[in-house]
């Protein structure tokens, strides 16, 4: 009787932490670019006398974190193998 050499597909676990790394890649963007900026514009106001220049660093640094989110591509939904399954799915294996 001859083997059966075809491989057995079984639950497909997830490799790797990607989830974790690209939200935490976003968080430092983000926080790292209002840090930067803020101080940038902090040093600004107290150079120039004004007070408002914090707070537009400060958006600038949240525009710039999330343009460096977008460009490295860490704001797209990747699917996964559970991610296939239709909205009632679940229901019908439950019934079962």
């Amino acid at each position: 009787m001859p083997e059966d050499t075809t491989p057995q597909q079984g639950p497909v676990e997830p490799s790797g932490d990607g989830g974790y790394n690209s939200g935490m890649a976003v968080f430092s963007y983000v926080i790292g670019g209002i840090v930067v900026w803020s101080l940038i514009g902090w040093g600004l106001d107290n150079l120039l006398k004004t007070r408002w220049l914090v707070l537009a660093g400060a958006l600038v640094g949240i525009a710039g974190g999330i343009y460096l989110t977008m460009k490295h591509g860490l704001f797209t939904h990747r699917t996964g193998p559970a991610e296939h399954q239709g909205p009632g799915d679940d229901a019908e294996a439950d019934r079962r």
